[in-house]
């Protein structure tokens, strides 16, 4: 059964959009040339966008998948919870048209404050709140040490992912091989109790042992 007509339109201008940002940047491409890509009336747009930064927000919800569930991963072990966050990427048919605009959306986010804050808060905001949980986890669970600060772990988990995002066409196969095992092995090294630290080491070398 095909789709109505105006969801059609809506879909055509969202993923012209996304081209056109990916190719020009979004300071760069105006809304007449997004209506001459995707075929639908400037007044059409206008109706439903009013202006470029609404477009450009649900552009980015749509292909950062955000109206899709979101699984949990709490199995209580929180290396395993921590590297499956970071590795989880949804709508991943989108994953090459964003992996092309995340740097214009920097930019522009940079020139931008209010649409910045705007971005943030739908698109970044998901994956900083399920990883504080985790933290917050870990600490009640005595894993994490209890003065481990949540916005610096945010830092250094989230931190090396932007990385990689941002410069993704310029780094090899040997950084990305295993990066969410690294960036989580060196966040715990940072913040795991020390008394679990050595209760680990104990495990370890026991098992060397009986090899």
């Amino acid at each position: 059964m095909a789709r109505p007509r105006s969801v059609q339109a809506h879909r055509k201008v969202l993923e012209a959009a996304s081209a056109l940002f990916a190719e020009r940047g979004i300071d760069t491409t105006s809304m007449d040339a997004i209506a001459e890509a995707s075929g639908v009336s400037k007044a059409t747009i206008y109706k439903h966008w009013p202006d470029k930064d609404r477009l450009c927000l649900e552009m980015l919800s749509y292909l950062y998948g955000l109206d899709e569930e979101v699984p949990v991963f709490d199995s209580g072990d929180l290396r395993t919870d921590l590297i499956a966050q970071l590795k989880y990427e949804p709508a991943q048919e989108n994953r090459e048209i964003r992996e092309r605009i995340h740097p214009h959306v920097i930019a522009y986010a940079a020139r931008h404050r209010i649409f910045g804050e705007q971005w943030r808060a739908r698109v970044m905001e998901r994956p900083r709140t399920r990883l504080k949980q985790m933290m917050r986890n870990g600490i009640e669970r005595k894993t994490l040490a209890a003065d481990t600060d949540l916005d610096v772990g945010l830092a250094l988990l989230l931190g090396p992912m932007l990385y990689r995002r941002i410069f993704i066409s310029q780094i090899g196969d040997k950084l990305r091989k295993d990066f969410e095992q690294h960036v989580v092995d060196a966040f715990l090294a940072a913040y795991t109790r020390e008394d679990t630290q050595k209760a680990k080491k104990k495990i370890k070398i026991k098992r060397s042992r009986q090899k």
